[in-house]
Parts: structure tokens; C-alpha cells; sequence
């Protein structure tokens, strides 16, 4: 079981410690919140000043975390962590900070400055790209950008891929080559099943087209979240161009998303946010202002995102209970539309052009062509002066789509602009440990659906704080894992979801 520290006197120099790691993690939430406001509120022309503060500020905290007195004091502190048992808040904080000094203090100053701000001015450059239709603005910065990030790389000598360096940033631990394996799996199970579900009777989804006023989807989202957990004293909507959440504090989460007048991908957006949210949400308070409040690993937060969007917000029981709250915001688009019609149509399986507007089943195939395009950018295969056309290769190849214009095309996204390169596959993996997470707390809670119908939220949501959130980064990913579901990272269960699913909705058949 999880394990407290006891009551008795804190030796000192732990309490220096903590007084230490306190002030870096009030710089980089700092940088935080600029960052979100740079995407939210910020006036265009403020974008220059904009990644000087970000930078100034990531630098900062980057020279307090490789202060050698704090590598000293963490060598100090060696004994007393060794006092107490591994899972405790000083065992574990101890052993973590060790881990993040041991990591940054490969990495200059003045290269964690340059990273940021370069990400700051690409990600300016990827709006100005998206709105010129013109892959060259932002070329420039992309060429930047993946030179940075081999130099970073550089400092850590990889031995085997030099994408395990980048990945290691995200999910620590893992391999590039595990992530390969995983995905070899996901690909060549859900081209037959795209394949058998074209064959299968047509869906109407014609109920989710038309115009869809925003204001409305937010008051609807709003209403939904806030059934699952949100309250106005600790979170926050805001729009903006690429949907993502931050947080500032456990007691202020900040959602984004941008709302589509001609869709409804807004409020699946709002669902997907949440997920991510309430992890931040839901860390033991006695980690704040450490580096054990934060989730375990990118893929662990995708999970959970994934897991509220999809396996809680596409699920029919769910609608159930929001359904007729949806009818009365749009009563000319599902007044007399039946549930079951909705439904099918909310979870419709057909190849789309955008990556986050994908239905569950393509989902995945987004992120393989991503990662197999990152390390082939990584290794020199694909020039960035190719890349758009390598993209939408890659799109013909694995979703038969042909994007119609560069921003449905390689300029989708924004990870790459902010040199996030190692992020992506982090997503798919979400998918495969949100199903594992799904089956053990059906196990522990008994059929959730039942729960869902009477629009009772409170008993997974409890159970993911208790299971998952609280321990934010005490146990690496894969001990939490395999302490929660029994198995390591493992996409069976995943795709026997997917064939369930699809068997259940559309008569596939399974197997």
C-alpha cells in the first residue's frame, strides 16, 4: 500500500530540498501559464517579448535545477532516503529529483533557453503557415528546431536509437524499439477491421452535420464536465487553436479547445481535456510545488484522456443520461433523432483527414504515421523540405485520404512546431493503457454502465484518483502499470475492445 511519511521531525536538509524544488517548480508553472495565455489571450504582436520571457524564465529554472549544491544536497540526502521505504513522499521525492538532476545536467543553459525559444517562434510561425496555406513560413523554424533537438540528443550519448532519448522525455523508460513493436501490432490488426467495417451497412451521421452554434456546445460541455468533476473555484475553458490542457497548480486546471460551428468535435475535445485535467487534479496535495506532481508519463495522461473521451464519452449509456440535454441545445439538429441513431453516428469509423477529429478505430493509424515520420526525419530519410509530400504519402498509404490542402495536411498539427518531436507516440500508447486501466476498475467497481445511465460519474473518477492520480510520479510507468492491471504495456486488451465494439455497433465480425 501506498505509505505516508511519519510525524516525526524532518531532518533539515530534506526541508532545504524541498525549499529548492519548490522554486524551480514556481519557475517552469510560471512558463506555464505564459505559455497558455501565449495560446489563449495573448495579442499577436506580443509574440517576440513572448519567447524572451519564456526563455528567460526556462533558463532559470534549468540553472537552479543543475545547481551543483543541489547535487550535493541530493547526494547528502542519500541516507535519509534510504530510511524510509520506497514508496514514501520522502523516498520518492528524493529518488525522482535525483533523476531529473541527473538528466538536466547533460543539457546547457543556454540550450534549454534556445529550445523555448524556439518552440515560442515556431509556434507562432505554424499559425502564420496555417493561415497563408505555405509550408515555407514555418520551414525555417522546423529546420531550427530539429537541429536543437540533436544537439540535445548529443548530450545524452544514446547507445542504441536516438529516439529513445526523445521518448524517454515523455515515457520514461521506454524503448523505441517496444514502441515499434506495439505499433507493428496495432497496424496490422486495425487495417482489416477499417477494412471489414467499409463493408458493413453505411452509418447516417448526417444529424452531426449542419451548423452548430458554439456558445451552445460550450454550455453543453460545460454541463458535462461538470457532472463528471469540474468545478468553476478550480478550472477553466478557454478557446484556442489547438485543443490541450495545462495546470497550474492541482487547484487550477486550464482546459482549451476550439469549437467548430459546422461540428461537434468541440465538445469531444472539451471530453478529451478533461481527462488530462483531472489527473492534475486529483495528485496528492502534499506534492505540490515538487516534481512528483505531475503524471507519470505522457502516455499514462493520454490514457486517461482517451479513456474519458472514448470509453466514458462515446459510450451509449452515457448518452443516456446527457442525450435529452443535448436535444434541448439543438433541438433542430436531434429533436427527433433517436438515441441509437446518435450514437452510432458519435462512433462512426471512417477514415478522416484530421487527426483530431479521428473516430477510435483510425485514431491510431494518425500516430504511427507520425512517429514513423519523426524518425525518419530524425534519421535523415525524409529532408523537412519533403516532408509535406511524405506526409500526405503516408495519409494515402494508411487512411487511402488525399489532403486537400497543406493545413489538412502536415501542417495539422502543432507538435512539431513546438519541437515536441518524441510526444506523439505517447497518444497511441494512451489508447492501449486506457483500456487496461477501463477493465481493472470494471473488475474493482462491477459493470459501469448501470452508474453512467443515472449519470454517477463519482465511482471511476474515484477510482482512477485512487488507483492512478494520487501517486503522481512515485512509481515509474511501468511499475504503475503493472501494480494497477496486473500486465505490462499490452494492446490486446485494446484491440479486443475495438473488435467488441465494432461487433456490437455495426455487425463486424469478431476475430
Amino acid at each position: 500500500m501506498y505509505a505516508p511519511a511519519g510525524d516525526g521531525q524532518v531532518n533539515d536538509r530534506f526541508d532545504e530540498l524541498r525549499v529548492r524544488l519548490g522554486e524551480i517548480s514556481d519557475l517552469e508553472k510560471a512558463a506555464a501559464l505564459l505559455s497558455w495565455d501565449e495560446e489563449t489571450k495573448m495579442p499577436e504582436a506580443g509574440a517576440a517579448a513572448r519567447a524572451e520571457q519564456r526563455a528567460t524564465l526556462n533558463r532559470s529554472a534549468h540553472d537552479l535545477q543543475i545547481a551543483p549544491a543541489l547535487g550535493e544536497l541530493l547526494e547528502e540526502l542519500r541516507p535519509f532516503e534510504e530510511q524510509h521505504e520506497p514508496e514514501t513522499f520522502e523516498a520518492a521525492l528524493i529518488r525522482i529529483a535525483r533523476r531529473d538532476y541527473d538528466k538536466a545536467v547533460r543539457v546547457p543553459s543556454d540550450l534549454r533557453a534556445e529550445l523555448t525559444r524556439c518552440g515560442s517562434h515556431g509556434y507562432r510561425a505554424w499559425l502564420e503557415a496555417r493561415e497563408a496555406q505555405d509550408y515555407s513560413i514555418l520551414l525555417p523554424y522546423l529546420r531550427q528546431g530539429l537541429e536543437l533537438r540533436r544537439r540535445y540528443v548529443a548530450c545524452f550519448e544514446p547507445v542504441n536509437d536516438p529516439y529513445d532519448v526523445l521518448l524517454d522525455d515523455y515515457e520514461p523508460g521506454m524503448k523505441t524499439a517496444e514502441v515499434q513493436e506495439i505499433f507493428d501490432q496495432i497496424k496490422s490488426a486495425l487495417m482489416p477491421l477499417i477494412h471489414a467495417v467499409s463493408d458493413s451497412d453505411p452509418v447516417d451521421d448526417s444529424c452531426l452535420r449542419g451548423t452548430f452554434d458554439w456558445r451552445a456546445q460550450r454550455r453543453f460541455s460545460l454541463a458535462m464536465l461538470e457532472r463528471w468533476g469540474m468545478d468553476e473555484t478550480s478550472w477553466r475553458l478557454d478557446r484556442t487553436v489547438h485543443p490541450f490542457a495545462t495546470s497550474i497548480s492541482p487547484l487550477d486546471i486550464r482546459l482549451t479547445t476550439n469549437f467548430h460551428d459546422d461540428s461537434l468535435h468541440g465538445v469531444l475535445s472539451c471530453l478529451h481535456e478533461f481527462g488530462h485535467g483531472i489527473y492534475e487534479r486529483q495528485l496528492d496535495p502534499r506534492f505540490a510545488r515538487t516534481p512528483l506532481a505531475h503524471g507519470v508519463s505522457a502516455a499514462f495522461h493520454e490514457s486517461q484522456s482517451r479513456l474519458w473521451e472514448n470509453l466514458v464519452g462515446r459510450n451509449l449509456a452515457t448518452w443516456r443520461f446527457f442525450y435529452p440535454q443535448l436535444q434541448a441545445e439543438f433541438p433542430q439538429h436531434f429533436g427527433s433523432v433517436p438515441l441509437e441513431t446518435f450514437h452510432r453516428a458519435l462512433n462512426k469509423v471512417q477514415p478522416s483527414l484530421r487527426r483530431v477529429d479521428a473516430d477510435e478505430v483510425t485514431y491510431c493509424l494518425h500516430i504511427i504515421l507520425r512517429f514513423e515520420l519523426e524518425r525518419d526525419m530524425f534519421s535523415g530519410a525524409v529532408s523537412l523540405e519533403d516532408l509535406p509530400e511524405a506526409f500526405e504519402e503516408k495519409m494515402r498509404e494508411y487512411l487511402g485520404l488525399q489532403p486537400p490542402d497543406i493545413v489538412h495536411g502536415v501542417l495539422q498539427d502543432v507538435h512539431w512546431s513546438d519541437i515536441s518531436f518524441g510526444y506523439f507516440p505517447t497518444y497511441a500508447l494512451g489508447n492501449v493503457v486506457s483500456v487496461q486501466l477501463w477493465e481493472r476498475a470494471r473488475e474493482d467497481l462491477g459493470e459501469l454502465e448501470p452508474m453512467f445511465e443515472r449519470g454517477e460519474f463519482t465511482p471511476l473518477r474515484e477510482w482512477l484518483g485512487e488507483h492512478v492520480h494520487r501517486y503522481g510520479r512515485v512509481f515509474t510507468p511501468q511499475e504503475l502499470l503493472l501494480r494497477e492491471t496486473g500486465s505490462t504495456m499490452d494492446a490486446g486488451p485494446y484491440l479486443a475492445y475495438l473488435e467488441r465494439k465494432l461487433g456490437e455497433l455495426f455487425g463486424v465480425p469478431v476475430g
